[in-house]
């Protein structure tokens, strides 16, 4: 197995999916590849010629681009159109799909947080953006404010998402201050919190003590969640959600063909 993605180095789910394969027994191993931007299909390309290679972990910047280089989508992948794990087939298939939002989804839900009759404001509009929006709506928010730093990219999420979930609550924020009511979640679901020296991806001004702040960034202690610690707010690390994730992302990998 593989994660592909650039960066690379930062990447703790070698290790977390090598321990859990340890834990069950499963003579399997992933290893992480830095794949550029513009190379995934050559590489993915390779891999389905290799006789003992069974999937990968796909994270950025390829989680939209995989998309259009698949033999098969399960539902969360077709509906977001991001994807974030792939299976090869014994025929060289591939079958992606997008576990980014159930797993911040468990997350929440395990750290005690109620998703269902919630005001969610999600930051982003990629792919883990897609799968996360897509997923609370999913799981019964009441209503869902997309934001993004490029205005046109939140408001073609809304249409993807809108498709899906036509009686749904769903807006794009004007502006880099939200004006909106109170708000229940608001998830970081940029990049923004990898590097040290990023910039915050939002305003904590924006929300009140009692809106729950998650990141997906795989670090506990992002500028943005230590931040939201220091002023008293409640939150969900990426840690948290990957470790949601991990169990999943295997037995898609491992899943056999009538299972596809």
């Amino acid at each position: 197995m593989a994660i592909l993605g650039d960066p690379i180095a930062q990447a703790t789910t070698p290790a977390l999916i090598n321990a859990a394969l340890a834990r069950a027994g499963i003579d399997a191993t992933l290893v992480p590849m830095r794949v550029p931007a513009g190379e995934l299909a050559p590489v993915l390309d390779g891999l389905r010629k290799v006789g003992n290679f069974r999937g990968a972990v796909i994270t950025m910047p390829h989680k939209r681009a995989v998309m259009s280089l698949l033999d098969g989508a399960e539902p969360a992948a077709a509906r977001t159109g991001a994807c974030n794990v792939v299976r090869c087939r014994q025929d060289g298939g591939l079958v992606g799909d997008m576990l980014d939002g159930e797993a911040m989804v468990a997350a929440l839900l395990g750290a005690g947080h109620r998703v269902e009759g919630s005001s969610v404001v999600v930051f982003g509009a990629g792919g883990a953006a897609a799968g996360i929006a897509s997923a609370v709506l999913d799981h019964g928010a009441r209503n869902l404010i997309l934001r993004n730093r490029t205005r046109e990219n939140a408001s073609r999420l809304r249409e993807l998402l809108m498709s899906s979930f036509p009686a749904a609550e769903i807006s794009v924020a004007e502006s880099e201050r939200l004006d909106h009511g109170p708000v229940d979640i608001a998830i970081n679901a940029t990049s923004m919190g990898m590097n040290r020296d990023d910039r915050m991806p939002f305003d904590l001004a924006s929300f009140d003590r009692t809106t729950v702040i998650a990141d997906v960034v795989n670090k506990p202690d992002t500028t943005l969640l230590t931040t939201a610690g220091a002023l008293g707010f409640r939150r969900v690390d990426g840690t948290m959600m990957l470790s949601a994730q991990i169990d999943l992302m295997i037995a898609h990998m491992l899943a056999d063909d009538s299972e596809t």
